[in-house]
């Protein structure tokens, strides 16, 4: 109970007068005017647990935090004696829905009751949840990953470009990083952060074993920038002076560390690029990376966290059918928004399926051309006009944020369709034929969160269907008309209020000898 803490807020920030936040110091203590939260218990219904009070002594010059830890006995006899039901202890993300199991779970959860006992109690609650057991065990977001001799080490620039081993990773939090690193080809075989060893030698932390990091994949780099995949029966490759060059230096490392639900990390793996330092060189420039995905899922690529970053694509899916409730959604193809791409020959039929990414941040428009003849039939033409614009499966919804998953349904904005009609030839009523030209998408997305580091959020798209009447042209002619589509980006945030006072304009006009005798 000493390690919870309620009012902690701000990651690696001290939150103000949370006597409990570990990242609060004697400093931040001594400006403190009370405790927001003076005790920090668990479960409110256990007969018996401990209790974390805090304290301000404000008589100590400078004032300090006093911290007590006491046994709490909870006088109602309608008490939990021993919390030695294990599924209840953490947060099991819920089987979602799908035809293929909705039977089944309907026959599990669908009646007036049903069983969640497990096949055995344990009323021994020293054995069941001994002191430090799970320390170690289950990470949560932010929280450095911790190995055998300090933390799992993603080298960053700090105040510099100079590469800093200081930098832990942190659990769940996606990483890349580019620093500069001194060389010096001599004692390449003796500095640590060339060599693979450096970046796999120490064991991950978990709850009952520790997990090695394994290679998951080595590629040479050339001096000329060629690279080579080597087989996976490869060992280390360390490195060392050749002909006046360093080989097998690191020039790269992208970890991947696999996790459960409950946030336990199960596998770690990392790719390599190794590559040639010639003796001319005093630096080099090294990059890393770290992802994490959760186990039995596919990762999905974001375009944010949380909020859109301007140059990434758009994320769209669909509500599939068959779902007895709209409970997730399920992204297209490519997980994107995507338009019509332009090519070199700019033939509509001969552009069907090429389609580019909506790049959130950037309007965009393409088109192409399309030849008609008297021989084309209206409705197969328009069809073919229609999958050519929006695509052979155009999404139902758009990712409000550039992280929104799949099942957190209130994140997903829906496609507002419309269809405009120009203004029909005249006299041409019983031989024309309605056609597609053009495909507008407006993406509407406001500033979310706090004004120093404000996050993109999208809360509306429209889709914009124009078609006009196409007379039907006489045997032997033929007509040429440009199909166009095109995505722009408008910004509805409301401007931050001045802290200034705005004083009303007074519109009036002076006497024409006010200021005489003087111009």
């Amino acid at each position: 109970v000493s390690r919870l803490c309620v009012c902690d807020l701000l990651v690696a920030q001290c939150d103000a007068n949370c006597c409990c936040d570990p990242d609060c110091s004697a400093q931040d203590f001594s400006l403190f005017t009370t405790c927001s939260v003076p005790v920090v218990t668990g479960d409110s219904q256990l007969c018996s647990q401990k209790a974390a009070v805090y304290s301000l002594d404000v008589e100590a010059n400078p004032p300090e935090m006093i911290f007590k830890l006491i046994d709490q006995v909870n006088p109602s006899i309608f008490c939990i004696h021993a919390t030695n039901y294990k599924e209840a202890l953490y947060l099991k993300s819920p089987e979602i829905p799908t035809p293929e199991n909705f039977d089944q779970l309907l026959d599990k959860f669908g009646g007036a009751t049903f069983s969640a006992e497990p096949d055995s109690w344990n009323l021994d609650t020293d054995a069941q949840n001994p002191p430090e057991a799970n320390e170690t065990s289950r990470y949560e977001y932010g929280v450095p990953v911790q190995t055998e001799d300090a933390f799992l080490r993603l080298p960053s620039p700090v105040v510099s470009s100079w590469c800093s081993d200081a930098n832990p990773a942190g659990f769940l939090v996606n990483q890349a990083t580019k620093c500069i690193r001194s060389v010096s080809v001599e004692k390449c075989d003796s500095i640590q952060a060339l060599s693979m060893l450096f970046y796999i030698n120490s064991s991950i932390l978990a709850s009952v074993f520790q997990v090695n990091i394994t290679v998951q994949s080595i590629i040479v780099q050339s001096l000329d920038g060629m690279r080579t995949l080597l087989s996976s029966s490869e060992g280390l490759r360390l490195p060392m002076v050749l002909d006046e060059l360093c080989i097998n230096a690191v020039l790269g490392v992208n970890y991947h560390i696999t996790h459960t639900d409950t946030g336990e990390i199960i596998e770690a793996a990392a790719a390599f690029v190794l590559g040639a330092i010639s003796k001319e060189a005093l630096t080099i420039e090294q990059s890393f990376e770290i992802s994490f995905t959760q186990e039995n899922t596919q990762p999905v690529p974001l375009s944010g966290n949380p909020g859109y970053v301007v140059g990434l694509p758009v994320r769209a899916g669909f509500q599939p059918q068959g779902y007895p409730f709209p409970a997730a959604f399920l992204s297209n193809k490519h997980s994107q928004l995507t338009i019509l791409q332009s090519t070199s020959t700019q033939d509509c039929l001969a552009a069907q399926g090429a389609r580019a990414p909506v790049l959130f941040g950037y309007n965009m428009i393409s088109g192409c051309r399309l030849r008609i003849t008297a021989a084309m039939k209206c409705q197969p033409l328009a069809q073919t006009l229609l999958d050519v614009l929006k695509g052979q499966s155009f999404p139902e919804y758009v990712a409000s944020f550039g992280n929104s998953q799949a099942q957190d349904v209130l994140d997903w904005v829906p496609i507002t369709q419309l269809h405009i009609s120009e203004q029909m030839i005249p006299h041409t009523l019983q031989s024309s034929c309605q056609i597609p030209v053009s495909l507008g998408i407006e993406v509407k997305w406001t500033k979310y969160g706090s004004l120093v580091n404000p996050q993109a959020r999208i809360v509306n798209v429209t889709a914009t269907i124009t078609t006009t009447t196409l007379k039907q042209l006489p045997s032997g002619r033929e007509r040429i008309i440009p199909i166009t589509s095109s995505v722009v980006f408008t910004d509805i945030s409301s401007p931050a209020e001045p802290s200034y006072k705005v004083w009303p304009t007074i519109n009036i006009k002076l006497p024409f000898d006010f200021f005489y005798p003087f111009v």
